[in-house]
């Protein structure tokens, strides 16, 4: 079984929060997590308060902020989470790293929060509060852009989990998580890997067909880690793109969440590889990337 004790929560104030709300809450009656409802107060910007604001005003506005805050905090998703244990935190400081420090902080097994792409090119980018926190968080983050479409409750369903893979060394983790999560929800456990596709001119490579032999040898080698993890499930190996090989197979198998790895290097690239993100942009499902 999973351990989930506590999922942190980032809310805005915004209809976006409500989706990630009814996920969060979906986890938390399965787990008895603690769902920890946490909203950051931004510092005014420097160009208001150097030009318009004196010290004294900028202290008032300032207090007057976090009260309205802390009201509509104590407010915020009141009916929607009622009957979970929830526990309200208001902060101080930069979005996203105030995020990815109070799930330290607090020990959070989660963090699940929309994407907040806006308009008709939500699926092309992410906002970049969330883009920080996948970047740098140590827990897994449950985000894509279903979070911000409100299921109701009722039609929220895990029956079928994807685990994409890269077969890299950091592979077994995020397989760990979703054969979990299957596990706890009765539900069926998908994994996929996308291999290049090579093109070669007709009589190039004779008759071998290296396309099917690199298929062949990822498929040995995903039957080798659900050995070494100990999952159950259905193996996927298709040649192509990445995101659009993963993301095609989340929509032709009905996915209902899909799980990634997000790596562990750190330095410039953090935790999150290209495809992650191309991936979440693209994905039909939500994606918890581990």
């Amino acid at each position: 079984m999973l351990a989930l004790e506590k999922i942190l929560l980032p809310v805005d104030f915004s209809d976006r929060c409500l989706g990630a709300a009814r996920y969060a809450q979906l986890l938390a009656s399965r787990y008895g997590s603690e769902i920890l409802l946490l909203h950051v107060v931004e510092p005014i910007r420097y160009e208001f308060s150097a030009l318009e604001f004196g010290g004294a005003v900028l202290t008032d506005l300032a207090a007057n902020r976090k009260a309205q805050a802390r009201e509509r905090l104590e407010a915020f998703l009141a009916a929607e989470l009622r009957g979970s244990r929830v526990r309200r935190l208001l902060a101080d400081g930069e979005a996203a790293q105030t995020i990815v420090e109070t799930a330290r902080r607090e020990g959070a097994n989660l963090i699940a929060m929309p994407t907040h792409g806006y308009g008709r090119f939500r699926r092309f980018i992410l906002g970049s509060v969330t883009a920080k926190v996948l970047h740098d968080a140590h827990c897994p983050v449950w985000t894509g852009i279903h979070l911000e479409q409100a299921p109701v409750p009722e039609a929220i369903r895990l029956r079928n989990v994807l685990c994409a893979v890269d077969l890299g060394p950091h592979s077994a983790e995020p397989l760990r998580w979703a054969a979990a999560l299957a596990h706890d929800f009765q539900a069926r456990l998908l994994v996929a890997h996308a291999c290049p596709r090579i093109e070669l001119r007709p009589g190039e490579c004779g008759d071998r067909d290296l396309n099917a032999e690199l298929a062949a040898s990822a498929q040995q080698r995903l039957g080798a880690l659900l050995a070494e993890t100990g999952a159950q499930a259905d193996l996927i190996v298709e040649c192509g793109d990445a995101p659009r090989v993963v993301c095609s197979v989340a929509a032709s198998r009905q996915a209902d969440l899909m799980v990634i790895g997000r790596g562990s290097a750190a330095g410039i690239y953090g935790r999150l590889r290209t495809n992650a993100y191309a991936i979440i942009r693209e994905s039909p499902c939500p994606v918890v990337s581990v």
